[in-house]
């Protein structure tokens, strides 16, 4: 079943975006538009939620961020060296919440910021 909310992210260099959510995120892709040829739009699973992709040569990367991705693992440690191999940026060390979780914030290659949150 198709989450009922579905975000996602405009950017001018798809191909290394669908790297970086595959490669960290172990995401699946369910759909591409078009099938042939240069990809429009990829849909990506990641455990029970969707993240859109969308190509747009005219993306404004450098556009003040407006939306923040959060996304549960299993272990954010071991997830950083993978964040800066993939193209993305670490913004500082883990942080242990009072609130139960282990987060680190990161920017993805077009940086978006995403929080990845692993439960104590």
């Amino acid at each position: 079943m198709p989450s009922t909310i579905q975000p996602i992210i405009v950017t001018k260099d798809l191909p290394h975006l669908l790297r970086f959510y595959t490669g960290l995120l172990d995401a699946t892709e369910t759909s591409r538009y078009p099938e042939d040829g240069p990809v429009f739009f990829v849909e990506l699973r990641i455990g029970n939620s969707d993240l859109g992709l969308v190509s747009n040569d005219d993306a404004a990367t450098d556009a003040g961020q407006r939306v923040l991705i959060s996304a549960a693992v299993d272990d954010v440690d071991a997830l950083l060296d993978r964040v800066v191999e993939l193209g993305g940026r670490v913004l500082g060390p883990p942080t242990d919440m009072p609130w139960g979780q282990r987060v680190v914030h990161i920017h993805d290659p077009d940086g978006n910021t995403v929080n990845l949150t692993q439960q104590l």
